[in-house]
């Protein structure tokens, strides 16, 4: 499948290993760090371009040490940057990532993020591709006005699309998000984003509240798994176990392995398990991109698994 990622780019500063969290006035010590290349929309990017997909990433970066950076590693995984904006005026932006075993604080200067725009994507840009996926709606405020028209143009033009929202720093999770879901096909929010957009602190009823006859709402819920509504009917897949070392990038490593999955045509239970093997596995080291899996590590580690799954 050919795939075009748009969304932002920016590095990662990965603090890991703390032994308390950090508070104002005083400083903690962590076991390990690295910079690496972050963003959803890439670290996405990249998980499809292990498992064999054709990938090509529009984003825009400053004309600097950290744009450049970006662009190296995305070619480095053999995805097309020729889309890629380089803009004289901007930074690129950084997140600092302080993690720990199951969870994550970010800090994040949006940069270059908040400055792609739809009017900076012609509709040409979709020749050639079955497939647009793109994230952290809430972060990239230059894109979100936009963002339901390009996929609006993006199906007129025989494609399919994904969005993962990302975390709404400003906590308002506004209605325009839902109103774009008209335009989606696959909708991937985690617990916490789920709840902020629906209201519901109950995964099945916030997918319950979400479905709108189109789009297919993926639930990525942590420990406790993954879930989709197949029409009326609740899919759930149990997490799967490997002790992290870096929950970073994870879910949108699951985002990877699913759409790898349901991209080729498979059922939502086996595209659920493929990203859940695919979120599992890029836990093993620092970064989201670190320890991506190929295909053939996913459906070795799968075979080794039992098949059932339950809900909770």
């Amino acid at each position: 499948m050919k795939v075009l990622a748009i969304g932002e780019l920016n590095v990662d500063l990965i603090l890991q290993g703390y032994e308390r969290f950090p508070e104002l006035g005083k400083e903690v010590l962590v076991r390990d760090s690295i910079l690496t290349l972050g963003s959803s929309s890439a670290i996405c990017a990249v998980g499809l371009a292990r498992l064999g997909d054709a990938v090509s990433f529009l984003g825009k970066v400053g004309h600097d040490t950290w744009g450049d950076f970006c662009r190296a590693r995305l070619a480095e995984e053999g995805i097309d940057t020729s889309r890629v904006i380089v803009d004289e005026r901007l930074k690129t932006g950084i997140t600092t990532s302080i993690t720990g075993e199951r969870d994550r604080a970010l800090v994040t200067y949006l940069g270059a993020i908040r400055e792609l725009r739809a009017s900076d994507i012609a509709p040409a840009v979709f020749e050639g591709f079955d497939h647009l996926h793109t994230a952290a709606y809430f972060m990239q405020a230059g894109l979100r006005p936009g963002c339901a028209r390009l996929m609006e143009e993006a199906h007129a033009r025989g494609l399919t699309t994904s969005l993962d929202p990302g975390f709404d720093p400003e906590g308002r999770w506004e209605r325009d998000l839902v109103d774009t879901l008209r335009f989606v096909d696959v909708f991937f929010p985690n617990e916490t984003e789920l709840s902020g957009i629906t209201g519901e602190t109950d995964p099945e009823r916030g997918l319950r509240r979400l479905a709108n006859g189109r789009t297919l709402v993926v639930a990525k819920l942590g420990a406790a798994g993954a879930m989709a509504l197949d029409g009326e009917n609740l899919v759930c897949v149990p997490s799967l176990p490997l002790r992290p070392v870096d929950t970073t990038g994870a879910g949108d490593s699951f985002d990877a392995g699913f759409l790898h999955r349901w991209l080729a045509g498979s059922g939502i239970e086996e595209a659920l398990r493929y990203g859940t093997a695919c979120g599992a596995l890029s836990t093993r080291a620092l970064g989201g991109t670190s320890s991506q899996p190929r295909e053939p590590e996913v459906e070795e580690f799968l075979r080794q698994l039992s098949p059932e799954a339950h809900c909770s």
